[in-house]
This record gives structure tokens, sequence and C-alpha cells, in this order.
């Protein structure tokens, strides 16, 4: 199958290189030479514009990185929906604002394409390893039509509803795993606080009520996960800057619908706080830093 991918950051050059891995063939493009490059390294042919990555293109896939972003690679007058060719599908995993994702969509209806949303959750190493979880908005035929090039790219594809509604389930995922995650850094911080060790705390709790994936996947404080960011000075993973930035889309969101979110609010307030500090680099489980006053 012919494919064009545009967007090919962090997780975008992963996804576009397990994609030619699989046997398609695939035209990448990017406003940088160097992700380019890269993927054409890993097997993609080189798009040097948008018109040249979608116009023989019979799905098309997009990773960028914010609403903006989506709005103009496919509305502008030298963009997706202008320049692919009748009867292409288009597939968005860029993590944006529900409404500029059914803006978009409805754009593309009345264009005559086909179009899903399709936000992932698994950050760089799911993407590298094909094993993304892709949350996916659009109409049921998009999505039968979807489903086989993103299960080249992910092991769990879910359909969320109507379009906009991948956005939907991505936005609340996270503000979920934003609040777990500072929970469970404060319930490190005080059991250390109180006198006991993090990998004893970690050896009862990881059984007990208190379980969560923040824990026993992915535990902030350093030790009884090896796999852990925390065990490697915080490197992402998944930055800070990424988990503000859908702390954000959740409160907007909120705000729009009249939705009481209190925690959700807090979470984004304090990963901010790791964005005033210069650390929003860090893995997104550093907040941990801020928790125990070593940022």
């Amino acid at each position: 199958m012919k494919i064009g991918f545009i967007g090919l950051g962090n997780m975008g050059g992963p996804m576009a290189a397990n994609l030619a891995k699989a046997g398609h063939e695939v035209t990448a493009t990017d406003l940088s030479i160097g992700a380019i490059d890269r993927a054409v390294e890993a097997g993609c042919q080189r798009g040097d514009s948008v018109e040249a990555a979608v116009k023989d293109a019979d799905i098309v896939v997009t990773m960028l990185p914010a609403g903006a972003h989506v709005r103009s690679v496919y509305t502008d007058d030298y963009g997706v929906i202008a320049k692919a060719k009748p009867g292409a599908l288009f597939i968005d995993s860029s993590t944006i604002d529900v409404d500029s994702a059914r803006d978009v969509i409805g754009a593309a209806a009345s264009a005559g394409f086909s179009m899903v949303d399709a936000p992932v959750s698994g950050g760089v190493a799911a993407a590298t390893g094909g094993t993304l979880t892709f949350m996916v908005g659009g109409e049921e035929e998009a999505f039968d039509r979807a489903r086989p090039v993103l299960e080249a790219m992910g092991k769990n594809i879910f359909h969320a509803g109507e379009p906009g509604n991948g956005q939907v389930a991505k936005i609340a995922n996270n503000m979920l795993l934003g609040v777990t995650m500072i929970a469970t850094c404060e319930a490190f911080n005080l059991a250390e606080k109180l006198g006991l060790d993090a990998q004893t705390f970690y050896d009862i709790s990881s059984t007990a009520s208190g379980q969560s994936w923040s824990m026993t996947s992915y535990c902030p404080a350093p030790g009884p996960v090896p796999t852990a960011p925390s065990n490697k000075d915080y490197q992402p993973g998944f930055a800070a800057a990424m988990m503000l930035k859908d702390m954000r889309l959740a409160q907007e969101a909120a705000h729009r619908a009249k939705a009481s979110t209190p925690l959700g609010a807090q979470a984004e307030a304090l990963y901010a706080l790791m964005e005033s500090a210069g650390r929003d680099d860090l893995d997104f489980s550093g907040v941990m830093k801020l928790i125990n006053g070593s940022l």
C-alpha cells in the first residue's frame, strides 16, 4: 500500500519506519531535512513537500505538534485535502484539541475524503517497538480501512466512536495518568520521610490497593523498577513538556464542557512549575523531584 507520512519527530519517525518495515511504500516528509534523511535510512522514500508525500498515497498519516499545524497541513491551499488523490484515507495521530480534530475531519468529509483521528499512547519506546495503543475516532467504515495500517504501528487499536472521540479518550487518559503519577510521587515521598524505604513500600503497595501503572510500570522512585526513567536520571520517556501539553488540552476541554476536574487542574499547575523551572525536559515522572524538593 502507498502511504504518505507527514511529521517525523520522536514519535512519527519510528512510526513511519515501522510502516516501511511492514512492507508498505512510505513517502515521508517533514520540515527537518535531517528527519527525512533518517526516515530514508529506515526504508522510506523521500518526500520534499506535502504534495510529494500525498499525491499518490492510498493512505495519509500525520503526526504533528498541535491543532494549528494539523489545520494548516490539511486545509491550506497546498495541503493534504487539496493535493491527495481521490479516495485516499487520512489518519491523524497527533494529540490536539477536540475542536480542531472535528473541524479538520469535517473539512475532509466536505471534500469527499474519509478521515479518522487516531492519537496514540505508549511513548517513544512503543513507537519504536510498534506496540502503540491507538484511540480512534471516526466513522466505522473509515476505522475499518485504517485498522490494517494502525496494526503495523501498534498492538492495541480501539474505536472510540464519532470523529474527535479519539482525542477525547487520549486527553482524559493522560489527565488520569498525570494525576496518578503525582499521587504516586507523594506517596513514595511520604513513606521515605517517615522512614520507609522505596523498595519496601513498593513491595507492599504494588500488591495492595494503592497499586497503579504509575507505580508498577513506571515507578517514579529510583530503585524498584529498573527500566523506569527514575533509574536513568529521569531522561524521557515521555517528557514533562508533553504531559503539560496534554494536561492543558484536558483543562481547555473541561472548561468548554463545563466538566469539573479539580485534580486535573492541580496536576496541570504542578507540571507548569516544572516548565517554569526549565526542567520540563525531564520525563514526566520527574515531577518526583518537584515533590521531594530536589528539582
